[in-house]
């Protein structure tokens, strides 16, 4: 499928649509791409809550939009009794491979609220920092990471660009919305379409990411995540905190910015080249 390409949707609101879901990712191949995932709330994390999460199974060409404000704690569990599949059991799934862009807040929020326990995730911000060449200081918001690194066309990427900035100004407080749009029934077209746009463009991101980084470093960055993950359980973990934009958060993260702080080891000149040759090829 085309990175331009529009991927289908669909709404999951009714415990019938769920069995559907779940019905779909019942079998998935261990060669298939990992699960996309991004959650939209208010105030997304312990002191807020879940409104959207968003799902893209690339091996079927959809994407899932599971209505958890709707559905609540049965969003998580199998529909039918006796049935294994459920969505908690995919997210705590160490074997069923998943990504999502800083896991910190959807963590919180999964954890906090329903006591589920990700696993077999790998985190898209980190695999940016650890390709990055130059400093290593601050983390890359999803919209920077789009504009540097999707393989969207340059028409496509402003097309999105305009259309995220429209509809934030529906939920950015700072613009004057709010975030209970997310859980305004029924969701409006727009709203609906920006939940679905986010994670649709995380496969692109997370291909070229991955084609970049060395084995040592996707271990670094596994380690990393697991240990966002931990402690995004933690009692202390504030997620509105203004800290989250420096990368010292935790152990691993600071492992690796001490080791992209010289830009690469001399054992990843090569891949640095690579690199190198990449950027001025995109």
């Amino acid at each position: 499928m085309s990175s331009d390409s529009v991927v289908p949707t669909k709404f999951v609101d009714s415990l019938s649509t769920l069995q559907e879901l779940l019905d779909s990712l019942k079998v998935i191949p261990d060669s298939s791409p990992p699960l996309f995932i991004d959650l939209e709330g208010v105030n997304l994390g312990r002191n807020g809550s879940i409104s959207i999460l968003s799902l893209y199974a690339v091996h079927k060409g959809t994407i899932y939009l599971v209505d958890v404000h709707t559905l609540e704690e049965a969003a998580f569990s199998s529909p039918q009794p006796g049935q294994d599949t459920s969505l908690r059991a995919i997210l705590e799934s160490p074997s069923i491979k998943k990504v999502l862009f800083d896991v910190r807040n959807d963590s919180d929020a999964l954890f906090s609220h329903y006591n589920i326990s990700l696993a077999g995730v790998q985190d898209l911000q980190l695999m940016e920092l650890a390709t990055r060449i130059g400093s290593k200081k601050y983390i890359a918001g999803l919209a920077k990471c789009i504009e540097r690194h999707s393989p969207m066309s340059g028409l496509t990427k402003a097309e999105w660009k305009r259309r995220k900035d429209e509809v934030s100004k529906l939920f950015d407080p700072r613009k004057g919305g709010s975030y209970s749009v997310f859980n305004e029934r029924p969701m409006a077209p727009e709203v609906r379409d920006y939940c679905a746009a986010d994670v649709a463009h995380l496969p692109g991101l997370y291909n070229y990411y991955q084609r970049i980084m060395t084995p040592a470093w996707r271990a670094r960055v596994q380690n990393a995540t697991n240990d966002r993950i931990r402690l995004s359980r933690e009692p202390e973990y504030d997620g509105q905190a203004s800290t989250k934009l420096v990368y010292h958060d935790f152990p691993h993260d600071y492992y690796i910015a001490a080791a992209f702080s010289v830009e690469l080891l001399a054992s990843d000149m090569g891949k640095y080249l690579e690199v190198q040759e990449l950027k001025y090829k995109t």
